[in-house]
């Protein structure tokens, strides 16, 4: 495997899992940055391949069979297609592009190749969520309405997040959470009744919003997201029978055991689950699928539902404008790497 940047994702969380799986050599990895490349590459024990060309002289080499894509979501289509038509495997962030017509484009190339492409949206992979699907008929009964929020504390001025020709704004980076989240409980494709994205002036990217769903059986989805909040990674969903919440839903820790909170009449109880590691769950799903395995029922139309589902967010959203805070008007930076 090869990976093509070096944002923090892949250094912090990805590239650990990657050296140390045992059925992946990690060959190479690119950076813009030469410095970067060497350094990133010499803590990982691979290649370092830096300067202007260094995305395609990673994909030109001979030697890979995948390459893992963490760069901001503005570039995923373009250097997914790359490496698709270089003929190799491609695991790539979430979201795998910026608009459905992209998404769309990569999985029919992907599949007319008899290639993988593969969304990163890790907390699918944890088995904490199959565990509260089975826990729901007793539980919650007939599900009336499903919440979720991911938010996070504003980011380092020069994030590509604030910029919008980079694919910034939270909408794609939390808000695809609870809209993916959604998918796992509501059924078939999902109606945007109404949306809101609240836009940094400075910027002109979407720092915060809200959205409401509704499926074909009438049950409502009501989500938050953004980064300009105090952390908050869960969902929650209420039936006839009681209320079932998610407290770590998004991003837990692989040494958690994760607490599930069931909420009924008079009673409520609190059920810790079994410690799952979600990050190595997602690479090797990966790495299996490219080696051949069978993947997921459905996975393909829940990520082109995915897709279209954010497309129907923008369409709908009331956008409204505030002005920056002190921190953030100064953006810029050196953008993606």
């Amino acid at each position: 495997m090869g990976v093509i940047g070096t944002a923090n994702i892949a250094i912090r969380r990805i590239m650990p899992v990657l050296a140390a799986h045992d059925q992946v050599d990690l060959v190479a990895v690119a950076s813009r940055d030469e410095a970067r490349a060497a350094e990133v590459g010499a803590a990982f024990g691979c290649e370092g391949i830096g300067g202007a060309g260094g995305y395609e002289a990673l994909l030109e080499r001979e030697d890979l069979d995948a390459v893992y894509i963490p760069l901001p979501p503005g570039m995923h289509h373009e250097w997914a297609m790359r490496a698709l038509r270089s003929g190799k495997h491609v695991l790539v962030e979430k979201p795998m592009s910026d608009a459905y017509g992209k998404t769309l484009e990569l999985l029919t190339l992907a599949s007319r190749l008899g290639l993988v492409v593969a969304e990163n949206f890790m907390f699918l992979h944890h088995s904490q969520h199959a565990a509260v699907r089975a826990m729901l008929d007793a539980s919650v009964g007939g599900l009336r309405q499903f919440s979720g929020t991911f938010a996070v504390p504003p980011l380092a001025p020069d994030s590509f997040r604030y910029r919008p020709e980079l694919g910034g704004g939270a909408l794609l980076d939390v808000g695809v959470y609870p809209l993916r989240a959604a998918q796992l409980h509501l059924t078939g494709e999902l109606e945007v009744l109404g949306a809101f994205l609240r836009v940094d002036e400075a910027t002109g990217v979407d720092v915060a919003g809200s959205v409401l769903l509704c499926d074909e059986r009438g049950v409502t989805a009501q989500l938050d997201f953004g980064f300009e909040h105090a952390y908050r990674s869960m969902y929650a969903l209420w039936g006839d029978r009681g209320r079932v919440s998610v407290r770590r839903a998004f991003t837990p820790p692989e040494q958690l055991r994760p607490v599930v909170r069931i909420e009924q009449q008079d009673m409520v109880t609190e059920r810790a689950l079994p410690q799952d590691d979600q990050v190595f769950n997602a690479m090797d799903a990966f790495v299996r699928a490219s080696l051949g395995e069978a993947r997921p029922a459905g996975e393909r139309t829940a990520t082109l539902r995915q897709a279209l589902l954010v497309d129907r967010v923008r369409e709908v959203a009331r956008t409204v404008g505030v002005p920056s805070s002190a921190s953030r008007l100064l953006v810029g930076g050196p953008g993606a790497r």
